[in-house]
Formats: structure tokens, C-alpha cells, sequence
């Protein structure tokens, strides 16, 4: 993903390739839909990393201390290299932003996958394209606002904050100084709480602004106007409350906050100014001056804000979660608008430039917005590959079927090999490894004519009438593309591909070849316990509903299928069986795919959407109990009902009752019927058992998972022309 920092040595602002952060429990994963730059804080920032040394040492003179502590504790040269090494790193940026929740972590319940939230925290709401942030620094956005009103949020819940430590009353008076972002603010919320603010900025254009907004009347500091119109709001007693909402060095705003108020009047510092405080002056009238920290109460509580402790509303009325929650309602109903600040809404990509043209004073601006590109896979359709072949003539075959194996691990020495060695009318001809001793135990055990390293040799072999690709998943697609552009017909164990563009390749193969010829492993169809159970369900007229249930159970440690960077996610490596399934139940390919996934383990919960309306569920879980059976799975329709209890008995219930008869004596999941299905097709040049469009559909499917868990919203799946 992409990510605002800057070099606080050299200044150099960049967007970065970052890794994106994890789903970590009590908070949710977001991405940005809009990041709001305050032009004041950061701005100061980005001017302060522009500076030389001698600069930052004195714009922030309680850095120095620490650093002076420092030198005293641990000596020149470590905290040289300490303060040196801290420098020149990047530094994140941003703190305001509305983004959609994509992926929800352990103990969060009160949002959903696809809900729009307000996030806060310098930390945690950064101008990214995907940030965690934890439960009480995002509030849910109300329905019917705007995201990018909603990226106010935060700055909204600051300027509240200020407020409430003002105490306004009904009637009173207030004078805002400084109307930037969070001036405007101020002066919004205190005249929706009945308070008639006079506004202070030098800037005639801000001035203005504020007085659409609702201030009774505004000026530059220097000016008699804003003198006389404080005595006349107030027959010359001075304004209640002063909210220093300005930045700067300069001692002004203090001054004329002591000048304009009412004896015992309040000063809410906001901003960051200078705070040298007038004695005789503060003194004189008993001026109560108060300091508003950030968003309110909770911010720099690590257990509030990182392990989502929230304070009892009866002690601490507004939180800045609470803060965060009510100024979005605010805006919501139309008691704050937001959308006058917007003065500009730049592109994330050109988040570097916006940031340039804002320090030069190119663009005069109160509120900018980053806005980001859509998500790819949000709600998108994506492509089901169409196959499209001219069909060569199926080459004379015999008996018997000459058969090569690329690969002879666990699955194919345990559950293939076992029903072809012996079988009447098949050789096998040739096994295909990577290491000559595991070509040679295959030979040894199956009876292959022959064992070699070379893949070549075998695809060039005319004799060999098919290849079985039987090896990692991350090979299964380049060597089905081989095989078949060799002219030979391919079964090839789940997955067909692990990513998109690995599909269209098999598929440019079918098509240059002329030779759709492939099989994939998908043998769950061909269970007879199931078979017979469908057709003892019979036909439907109507929708049907299917739960399949897979207790898949937790890995050992060290092996492949968890190795997701070259091998594919354990999903997208068997999901297709299940998938399959449902689609041969269902007698239709899906039309849609909506997942979701707790954070922490690989559970999944994939819903699927098929042409009639019908609908599949596949819970697809990792930390159940070993014990409880794999696989279970109920298809509902037309007041019946189809049982399947891991592949050992079942049933069927509506106008009558069936139940298998007997219990197998071990789990059948159809390889033995499907390599039959397969043999039968090479040895008579018939059709495959599956149509290559339900294995394209099928395969997309499951890819379609990634791109659902990303985006965070149902994938549709239309067939490409």
C-alpha cells in the first residue's frame, strides 16, 4: 500500500510502498476513502522538518531538554547517534480521515466489514491507504453523510473539545482568534449552542467566511472594528470566553484576549501560540485560563486508545470517542457545515505536489482533502474467463492408456496411484519428479515403466496419451499450459492457478493448441454417497439454500500449504472443492462472491450467488475442534432437505425419507469414480467429466475470495465475451 511521510532530517516528503499494517484484535483494518490535511498542524511540521538544526532545536525548545537529559544520562556520543538516528528516519503524516472498514479484528462486534467509519489518531489515521485503528479512536459514520465530510471528524471532535472546556452558555459571548480549520469549527459549534462569537483573523477571505458561518462579526486584530463590536454585544463588558485557535510566535492573541474580556472571563487555549501571559492584565480581571488538550478525555491514555478501556459515561461524560460520535451527528444534520472549508481536493498519488504548492502559498486553502482512488474488487465485477477453442480432432487413442505422472508426493502416492495401479486398461507409463530417488520409490511401489527428471522427455513422448500434474500448487498452471500445448489430455490436482493472470494463461493454451482436453481434481462430485443422495433429492423448482460446513482443522508447523507467498493461501489451494461442489448441487455456475475473515487464523465465511437466486455458504474453519467431522453439508429447497454428514452417511427428508443404508467402510470423496470418468474420456476421445467453463468458473470463484476479503464487499462474476 501507499503511505505520506516525510524525512524529519531533510524534509523530504515522499509516498511510500508499505507493507499494510495487520487486523490486530480490538480495532478494525480501514481503508482511506478520504484523509483531511490540516493546514495548520501539519503544515507546521512540514516547515519545521525544512528547517536547519539551529531552526528545529528552536522551534522546539522541549526536545532540546530531553536531548540536554539525555547527554547527562548516557554521554555526547550516544545520544548523538540516538538523536541522529531518529532524525533521519520517515515519520507518518496525517490524522483525520473516513475510510470503509475492510477487515474486522478479535472482540469488535459493533461494526461490520463495508461499514464507513470517522478514524482519529496521529498514529492510527494516517494519510495510508489502509490503516488499523482501535475502538475508541473510529466512530461510525451516520447514515447519509458524506465520507468526505465525514474525514472532518477529528479536527471536528478537537474544536469541540476546546469548546466544552468553555463552558458556553446560552446568551454569552465568545471571541474565536485565529479562523483556520479549527477556528471556523469553534465558531460553528458555539453558535449552535446559542453563543454569538466575534471572530479574529487577519485574513479577510477567513473573516468572511466565519460570518457566513454564522459569526456576528469578524476583523484583523489591529482593527477598531472588533474592539467595537465586542462592546456593543457586550454594553462594554467584555466577552465571557476568548478560544485561541491561532498559531505563530506571536504574543498577540494573549494580549487581546486579556483586553476584549469580561472580568472572571474564560481563555481556552486551542491552538499552539505564544503563551507569555500578560500579569497585571490576567491578574486584574481573574481571567480563568484553560488548556484543551487534543480530542478530549482518553487522548495519551494508552489503555483508553490502545486497549479500548472505555471511562464510565457517568464520571466522564464526553470521551473523545464520544466527542468523535457527536460532532459527526452534528454534521449529519446540518448543524455544522463542513463543506465551505473544503478549499481543495487533491489525489492521494499527488500528495507530494499538494503539500509543495500549500507551503508556497500556490494554494490558500482552509481544509484540503486527499481523496483515494477506489478499490479495486470493491463491489466490482470481475471477469470469468470465457474459453474460447477451435477444436482439433481427438487423436485416435488405444488400450491401453498410456499415463504420466509429474509428480509422485502424499496425495498422489495415497489417493490416485492407488486406484490406477492394476486398473484394466491403463499403463503407466513414466513418473516425472524433481528428485531421481522419489522417482525411483514410485517406480518401485506403482509400477511405472519408467522414472526421469525430465519433464521434456515425457511431454515430447507420443506414446504418453496423458499427464497427471500432481506436484506444489504454485507449478500446476505453468505445467498444465505445457502438457497441453503438447497435445496432451491434462488432469491436473486443485488449484488450476493460483492468481488471475495464471488462469488466462492455461487459457491462451487451450486456445493455441486447440486442445481443452483438462481435468481438475474436483472429486466430490463423483462421491457415490452424494451422487445418490442427489438423486434421491431429485429435481427442484425453486431457489435453493446450501450450508457446507468445513472443519478443515489447523496445520503442522513447517508444512508447504502454509508457505502463502509462493503456494497461494490455503483457500485459494482446496476452496475449489467446496466451491465445485455447491456448483454441481446447485446445477449452475456462482454469479457473485461476498467473504469475510476474523482476524488472527485463517476462518473464512464465503457466500456464494448462483443465476436463480439460490445462495451457498461455505463456513471454511481453521480452529475447531479435531474431533468433529471435516465436512457437513445441507442443501434446502422445495420443502426438502439433503444431508450429507462427511462423506459416511446421508439422508434426505420431504414427502419421503431416504438414509444410506449402510456405512461405508471408509470415507469415499470420489477419486476412484472420477479417475474412472477421466480414463474413460482419454481411452474413447468423449467428453471431459467436467465442462472447462464450470472449471474456469469454478477456479475464478475461489481467486474471486482475495479480492472479496480486500475489498470488502460482494465481487461480481461476469463472464467475459
Amino acid at each position: 500500500m501507499k503511505q505520506v511521510v516525510q524525512n524529519y532530517k531533510s524534509g523530504e516528503l515522499a509516498v511510500l510502498d508499505v507493507p499494510v499494517p495487520g487486523c490486530k484484535p480490538g480495532g478494525v483494518l480501514v481503508r482511506t476513502s478520504y484523509s483531511l490535511i490540516s493546514t495548520g498542524t501539519e503544515l507546521m511540521k512540514v516547515s519545521e522538518a525544512g528547517m536547519s538544526m539551529l531552526g528545529k532545536a528552536r522551534s522546539r525548545p522541549d526536545q532540546v531538554a530531553k536531548v540536554m537529559q539525555s547527554v547527562a544520562t548516557n554521554g555526547l556520543p550516544a545520544t548523538y547517534r540516538k538523536v541522529m538516528g531518529k532524525l533521519d528516519s520517515y515519520t507518518p503524516l496525517g490524522y483525520s480521515l473516513c475510510g470503509v472498514v475492510e477487515q474486522v479484528g478479535a472482540g469488535i462486534d459493533e461494526v461490520k466489514v463495508g461499514d464507513f467509519v470517522a478514524c482519529a489518531g496521529n498514529e492510527h489515521a494516517l494519510h495510508a491507504e489502509l490503516n488499523w485503528v482501535p475502538r475508541n479512536l473510529y466512530a461510525p459514520v451516520p447514515d447519509g453523510l458524506a465520507p468526505r465530510h465525514a474525514a472532518f471528524g477529528t479536527v471536528g471532535a478537537i474544536a469541540m473539545q476546546g469548546v466544552r472546556r468553555g463552558e458556553p452558555q446560552l446568551g454569552e459571548v465568545a471571541l474565536v482568534i485565529g479562523l483556520g480549520l479549527i477556528g471556523q469549527l469553534v465558531v460553528q459549534l458555539l453558535v449552535a449552542s446559542g453563543v454569538c462569537v466575534v471572530g479574529v483573523d487577519p485574513d479577510p477571505a477567513r473573516c468572511g467566511l466565519a460570518v457566513r458561518l454564522g459569526a456576528a462579526a469578524c476583523g484583523d486584530p489591529a482593527s477598531a472594528a472588533v474592539e467595537a463590536a465586542v462592546a456593543e454585544l457586550t454594553d462594554g463588558h467584555g466577552v465571557d470566553q476568548v478560544y485561541l485557535a491561532a498559531g505563530g510566535g506571536s504574543n498577540q492573541p494573549v494580549e487581546l484576549a486579556a483586553q476584549l474580556s469580561r472580568d472572571r472571563g474564560r481563555v481556552v487555549d486551542i491552538g499552539k501560540c505564544r503563551l507569555d501571559l500578560p500579569w497585571n492584565a490576567y491578574y486584574e480581571k481573574e481571567l480563568d485560563v484553560r488548556f484543551s488538550r487534543s480530542y478530549g478525555p482518553g487522548r495519551y491514555d494508552p489503555e483508553y486508545e490502545l486497549q479500548g478501556r472505555d471511562y464510565p459515561i457517568g464520571y466522564v461524560r464526553w470521551t473523545e470517542r464520544r466527542n468523535l460520535a457527536c460532532f459527526l451527528d452534528l454534521v449529519a444534520r446540518g448543524r455544522v457545515d463542513v463543506e465551505p472549508l473544503v478549499s481543495h481536493v487533491a489525489a492521494f498519488d499527488d500528495a507530494v505536489e499538494t503539500y509543495r504548492r500549500l507551503e508556497d502559498g500556490d494554494v490558500k486553502a482552509v481544509a484540503v482533502l486527499f481523496r483515494y482512488p477506489e478499490h479495486a474488487g470493491a463491489g466490482e465485477a470481475v471477469a470469468v474467463p470465457a474459453v474460447h477453442v477451435r477444436h482439433r480432432p481427438v487423436r485416435a487413442t488405444r488400450t491401453p492408456v498410456r499415463l504420466a505422472f509429474v509428480g509422485a508426493g502424499n496425495y498422489a502416492t495415497s489417493m490416485l496411484l492407488p486406484h490406477l495401479a492394476g486398473r484394466e486398461g491403463v499403463e503407466l507409463s513414466t513418473v516425472v519428479t524433481t528428485t531421481a530417488l522419489s522417482a525411483a520409490n514410485a517406480q518401485r511401489k506403482f509400477g511405472f515403466a519408467e522414472a526421469t527428471t525430465d519433464l521434456d522427455a515425457v511431454l515430447g513422448d507420443k506414446a504418453v496419451d496423458a499427464v497427471f500434474v500432481v506436484t506444489r500448487h504454485s507449478s500446476h498452471a505453468e505445467l498444465t499450459r505445457q502438457a497441453l500445448l503438447a497435445g496432451k489430455t491434462v488432469f491436473v490436482e486443485k488449484p488450476l492457478a493460483l492468481t488471475e493472470d495464471e488462469l488466462a494463461g492455461v487459457l491462451a493454451a487451450v486456445e493455441e493448441s486447440g486442445n481443452d482436453r483438462l481435468q481438475v481434481g474436483f472429486n466430490r462430485r463423483f462421491a457415490p454417497l452424494l451422487t445418490e443422495a442427489r438423486k434421491q433429492f431429485g429435481a427442484r423448482t425453486g431457489p435453493a439454500s446450501l450450508r457446507y460446513l468445513v472443519n478443515a482443522g489447523r496445520l503442522q508447523h513447517g508444512s508447504w500449504y502454509l508457505q502463502q507467498g509462493t503456494e497461494g493461501s490455503r483457500f485459494e489451494g482446496e476452496g475449489g472443492h467446496f466451491i465445485d461442489t455447491a456448483s454441481w448441487l446447485l446445477g449452475a455456475d456462482p454469479v457473485s462472491v461476498y467473504a469475510l475473515a476474523p482476524s488472527g487464523n485463517e476462518d473464512l465465511q464465503v457466500v456464494l450467488r448462483y443465476p436463480d437466486g439460490s445462495t451457498a455458504t461455505l463456513s471454511y474453519l481453521t480452529t475447531g475442534a479435531p474431533g468433529f467431522p471435516k465436512e457437513t453439508l445441507d442443501l434446502v429447497a422445495d420443502g426438502k432437505v439433503l444431508r450429507l454428514d462427511d462423506f459416511v452417511r446421508a439422508s434426505v427428508y420431504g414427502p419421503k425419507k431416504w438414509v444410506s443404508s449402510r456405512l461405508p467402510k471408509a470415507r469415499d470423496k470420489g477419486q476412484s469414480a472420477e479417475l474412472a470418468a477421466f480414463i474413460k474420456a482419454v481411452r474413447t476421445g468423449g467428453p471431459m467429466p467436467v465442462p472447462l467453463q464450470s472449471l474456469v468458473a469454478t477456479t475464478a470463484a475461489t481467486l474471486a475470495v482475495r479480492a472479496g476479503l480486500v475489498g470488502g464487499a460482494p465481487v461480481t462474476l461476469a463472464r467475459a465475451r
